[in-house]
């Protein structure tokens, strides 16, 4: 079994502490100012070559590691991956390039920019479900928007070594990302010696810790937490296919998704047929392990969520609940829990209340549109959702009425895989949000720059204030949002006005 140290390596060998991990950081970080957003492309370029080269070793450290289908692996991980950082390097120069905005009409002569300017080090704390994929994702965009990263991978999930043979295929990269091994204790010495701003995705009650400790340094903070994702089907679905979209959304990596479907939420006049056809579906998945790419569901990573997944499955069954399995009874050695759809579930169960995280969904139904916005909008989560309808005005009206981050509409956590965009939740799911244009600029800090000439000019709001002046100011403010269409024409009249009384004494 791997042994956990509170310590990094540099590219000379040196072991260092958290504390010294994030000072090497922060002395890189100075040093690598120079490189263009070109440059690191072109890095990042070498980092998918690699990855897409060695797919196959990648995809068995990953399968060992976690216990993935491999399948799931290579889909979920690499493929999320490369499509991730292929669309970063096609877009991050557009994105983070210094920009020249609109200057108001009061501001005349000057000119307006916007510089998007890199934090510095950023700390990334990565989940055991997509220990590739979230790492890789995050790190390379902090790095192709100018930072430095230290990564803390899982300790359930850290494959030793892997982050850093593909950084080093990217010798500027590597030398920009750090990957510092160890439990909670190492997380919270990363975070005191004061990182620039800290991503962190995993559990609501790991995620209050981290921003709890955050607060007290005031550093930012982006969380993607845990979700409760529904997904609601109106009777008018083409029922075979959306049964396979339901299955998949519930079972991939073995319902280890923060965006898994886990409540299956049917319109009354169809529960029944789809629940029968769910079952036959649910009856023909291959359940197994390492395999070649021939099984469908894999094994739950680690034995504390395979503890959690059977509390909630034996709460709802004593409390009335009807479970449905397929596959052999739970394996406390391989952690294979058998897909499982619950059905007649009530308000007070744990499997209704809490993440279960794992190949376990209920069935619930619904009668009304108003109905099902009320039912999915009470929970405290609001990560994800998938609304299934032929009519699609109705779709995308209920998709504008949940207070999820996503919706895909007739597909299943579909949102995900399209890197243009941006991903995160609202409510106990967090905030922030990573992917897209908008997760690269969650790795920057926006300066706002306005350009003057010298000249000998001094501005009309600046000292002395005269009644002249207050006077003409109103008269600005009038004409100034005035719907007159000789605005223009008054406005150059008061603005010179204005102009030349600026440059008089206050006597004058």
């Amino acid at each position: 079994m791997f042994q956990y140290s509170s310590s990094t390596m540099t590219q000379d060998g040196t072991s260092l502490s958290p504390e010294q991990a994030l000072q090497h950081a922060r002395l890189t970080f100075q040093n690598n100012q120079v490189y263009s957003i070109k440059q690191r492309i072109t890095e990042v370029k070498r980092v998918i070559e690699y990855i897409r080269i060695n797919r196959e070793s990648i995809t068995d450290e990953l399968t060992q590691a976690t216990g993935k289908t491999r399948t799931d692996a290579l889909v979920s991980e690499i493929l999320g991956v490369l499509d991730n950082l292929h669309w970063n390097c096609a877009n991050a120069k557009r994105i983070l390039t210094e920009k020249k905005v609109h200057t108001p009409i009061t501001l005349l002569g000057k000119s307006s920019r916007i510089r998007h300017e890199p934090f510095g080090v950023i700390l990334l704390i990565a989940p055991w479900n997509y220990p590739l994929h979230i790492s890789l994702t995050f790190a390379i965009g902090a790095f192709l928007a100018g930072n430095c990263v230290v990564i803390k991978p899982s300790e359930h999930t850290p494959m030793p070594g892997l982050l850093e043979r593909i950084f080093a295929a990217a010798p500027l990269l590597a030398s920009c990302i750090q990957v510092i091994y160890g439990d909670g204790k190492t997380a919270q010495q990363l975070i005191d010696a004061k990182p620039d701003k800290i991503f962190f995705t995993g559990s609501t009650v790991t995620g209050k810790k981290i921003l709890r400790q955050a607060s007290e340094h005031l550093i930012p903070v982006d969380v993607e937490l845990g979700g409760k994702d529904p997904m609601i089907v109106f009777e008018d679905v083409n029922i075979q296919r959306t049964v396979a979209g339901a299955l998949w959304g519930a079972m991939t990596n073995a319902g280890q998704s923060c965006t898994s479907v886990e409540l299956l939420y049917l319109q009354r006049s169809i529960f029944n047929p789809f629940i029968t056809q769910f079952k036959q579906a649910m009856e023909e998945l291959v359940i197994n392990t390492g395999d070649q790419g021939n099984a469908d569901v894999g094994a739950i990573t680690t034995n504390f969520q395979a503890e959690i997944i059977q509390e909630h499955l034996e709460d709802a069954k004593r409390k009335g609940a009807n479970l449905f399995s397929v596959g052999q009874a739970i394996s406390a050695t391989s952690r294979l829990i058998p897909p499982t759809l619950v059905t007649d579930v009530s308000e007070d169960m744990l499997i209704v209340q809490e993440e279960t995280f794992g190949p376990v969904v209920c069935a619930i139904p619904f009668d009304s549109e108003d109905e099902i916005i009320r039912l999915v909008n009470q929970s405290p989560y609001g990560l994800s959702a998938s609304v299934w309808s032929k009519d699609l005005k109705r779709a995308q009206r209920v998709s504008h009425a949940l207070q999820t981050g996503a919706v895909s509409i007739n597909n299943v956590m579909l949102t995900e895989g399209n890197p243009a965009l941006p991903f995160g939740g609202v409510k106990e799911s967090g905030f922030g949000r990573g992917k897209g244009e908008e997760g690269l600029l969650a790795f920057t800090r926006s300066k706002a720059i306005i350009i003057d000439k010298q000249s000998s000019k001094k501005e009309p709001n600046w000292y002395p204030y005269t009644i002249k002046k207050y006077q003409l100011f109103s008269e600005l403010i009038d004409t100034l949002f005035s719907n007159d269409w000789l605005k223009y024409i008054k406005l150059a009249l008061v603005g010179g006005k204005l102009e030349k009384t600026s440059q008089q004494a206050r006597g004058d």
